[in-house]
C-alpha cells in the first residue's frame, strides 16, 4: 500500500514539474525580468498642452501626433485651456493610465512643479516643451532660446528704424519662463541703442484678442509709434488688425515671433515685417522622439535647444513649418 501510494505522489509531482515547465517556457523573458509581451506593448505617452486654442500650439500637438503615428505610440493628449488648475488636474488624470512617459507644456511654469513632482511620485519619466517648470525634476527640457529671441526681434527693429524710434512691446504670460526671457532680450538689445525707446510695454497673454484691444488703447495714447514687437504671433496679428483699423499700417514696422502660418502669409502680403522662426510643428516632432529614447533608456540631453531664425520678405518663401 504504501509502495502504490508512493508511485502516486511520484506521477503526480513529475506531471506538476512538467506543467511548471511548459508554463515558464511559454513566456520568454528579456533582461530585469519584464516578460517579452511587454516588448510588443504599445508605449503609450501622455501630453499635457496649456491651451489648444492657438494655433502655435495646436501645430505641436500635430506635430506630436504625426510622430507618434511613425512611431507606433498611443498618445493621450489634454487641453488645459491656459488654467493651471486645470493642467494639474489633467497630469493626474494622465497619470491614473499607466503611462510610460508624459510630456507637458506648462500653462505657468512656477505652477506645473507641482504637476511634476506628482509625475516624479508616481515613478513617471517626465519632461518639459516650450516652457519650464520652476519645480521638480525632469528628464529635459526642449524648447527655443527665448532670449535669443528676443535679441533678434529688437535688433531688427534697431536695424529697420536706424537706430532710432519709439517702440512698443507687447508681453505674454508673464507667469511663463518663454515671456520673460523674450522680454527681457527685447529690452537688452534695446538698450545698445540709447535712440530706441520703448514707449509702451503691456502683457496681452499670449491671446490674439487682448493684443489687439491692448494695441488699439496704445494707438489711442501714442500719436507716434515707429514699431512693435509682440512676443508671439498670435498677438502680432492681434495687433496688426487695430494697426490696420486705424490707418497706420504704412507707419509701423511689426515683428512677432513664432512663425505660425498665418505670420508667414502676414508677412507674404507685405502687412507684417517679420517674425522669428520657432516651428511649432518640429517642435511637437521632437518631444515624440525624445519620448522614444526615454523608454528605450537612451541618452537624453538635459536641455534640447532648437535653432531660432529670423524671417523676413526676403527669406519667407524658404521656411519650412512643416
Amino acid at each position: 500500500m504504501k509502495k502504490r501510494l508512493a508511485t502516486v505522489m511520484g506521477v503526480l509531482l513529475s506531471a506538476s514539474l512538467l506543467m511548471g515547465g511548459c508554463a515558464g517556457g511559454g513566456q520568454d523573458t528579456q533582461a530585469g525580468g519584464a516578460p517579452a509581451a511587454d516588448a510588443g506593448k504599445k508605449i503609450k505617452v501622455g501630453l499635457a498642452m496649456n491651451t489648444l486654442n492657438n494655433p502655435f500650439f495646436v501645430a505641436v500637438k500635430e506635430g506630436a501626433e504625426a510622430e507618434a503615428k511613425e512611431q507606433g505610440f498611443d498618445l493621450v493628449v489634454t487641453d488645459a485651456q491656459n488654467n493651471p488648475g486645470q493642467q494639474l488636474s489633467d497630469v493626474e488624470n494622465l497619470l491614473q493610465q499607466k503611462l510610460d512617459v508624459l510630456v507637458i507644456d506648462p500653462a505657468d511654469s512656477d505652477a506645473i512643479a507641482e504637476a511634476v513632482k506628482k509625475a516624479n511620485d508616481a515613478n513617471v519619466p517626465v519632461f518639459t516643451i516650450d516652457r519650464n517648470s520652476n519645480g521638480g525634476e525632469v528628464v529635459t527640457h526642449i524648447g527655443f532660446d527665448a532670449i535669443k529671441s528676443g535679441n533678434i526681434a529688437g535688433d531688427f527693429l534697431a536695424k529697420a528704424l536706424n537706430g532710432k524710434g519709439k517702440v512698443v512691446e507687447i508681453q505674454g504670460i508673464m507667469g511663463t519662463n518663454v515671456a520673460r526671457d523674450r522680454s527681457k532680450g527685447f529690452n537688452e538689445a534695446m538698450a545698445k541703442h540709447p535712440d530706441m525707446k520703448v514707449i509702451a510695454q503691456q502683457a496681452a497673454d499670449f491671446d490674439r484678442g487682448k493684443a489687439m484691444s491692448v494695441m488699439e488703447n496704445i494707438l489711442q495714447a501714442q500719436p507716434e509709434i515707429d514699431a512693435v514687437y509682440a512676443a508671439n504671433d498670435e498677438m502680432a496679428l492681434g495687433a496688426l488688425a487695430a494697426i490696420e483699423a486705424a490707418g497706420r499700417l504704412d507707419k509701423i514696422t511689426l515683428i512677432g515671433c513664432d512663425a505660425v502660418d498665418p505670420a508667414i502669409e502676414a508677412i507674404k502680403s507685405g502687412k507684417m515685417e517679420a517674425t522669428i522662426a520657432e516651428p511649432p510643428f518640429f517642435l511637437g516632432r521632437e518631444a515624440m522622439k525624445t519620448a522614444g529614447k526615454i523608454v528605450k533608456k537612451e541618452t537624453v540631453e538635459k536641455s534640447v535647444i532648437l535653432d531660432s531664425t529670423l524671417v523676413t520678405k526676403d527669406n519667407v518663401n524658404e521656411i519650412k513649418t512643416r
